[in-house]
């Protein structure tokens, strides 16, 4: 901007601007004359494009714009819920409960089995429990990653589905 652009000419471009390639001494001249900022738009092109315009005015514009773009953008928001390879049906109904409620409100779903000690030679009990909770679930939400161990951990996610 102003004095730090480098280049002999420039392509000068503007609301109240003549449209043309200038050197930058007359160039700097016309942004003083309206008051403004002489602003190098496209550095790359041959000759540099710069712009007349308050720099000050176009930053804070900029940011407005980021500000509102952030404000739309929607936050992914993960629910974890964790059984156990032997969970009861009780407390697999509770969780499941849950589960849905997550969903509705639009949360991603994380469901998982811990798998403490010896009991991961219940790997296939806890892979049944998970694709049971997906079935049942199937209406509010669709799987986006089967179950997969991990460690000591079978995950699987479940993504609300769009209304």
């Amino acid at each position: 901007m102003n004095q730090k652009i480098r280049a002999r000419e420039v392509r000068l471009v503007g609301d109240n601007v003549v449209v043309g390639v200038y050197p930058i001494s007359k160039a700097l001249a016309q942004a003083e004359e309206l008051e403004l900022d002489l602003v190098e738009i496209s550095p790359n092109a041959e000759p540099p494009v710069c712009k007349i315009m308050d720099y000050r005015k176009f930053v804070y514009e900029q940011k407005k714009r980021e500000k509102v773009l952030k404000a739309k953008a929607s936050k992914v928001v993960i629910k974890e819920i964790r059984f156990g390879p032997n969970t009861d049906d009780h407390d697999y109904e509770f969780k499941k409960k849950h589960a849905e409620k997550f969903l509705k409100e639009g949360a991603k779903l994380k469901a998982y089995v811990f798998f403490k000690g010896r009991s991961i030679i219940y790997k296939d009990q806890g892979e049944i429990l998970l694709l049971r909770l997906a079935q049942e679930l199937e209406d509010l939400g669709k799987v986006e990653q089967l179950p997969r161990l991990e460690g000591k951990r079978m995950t699987m996610f479940i993504a609300p589905k769009k209304k």
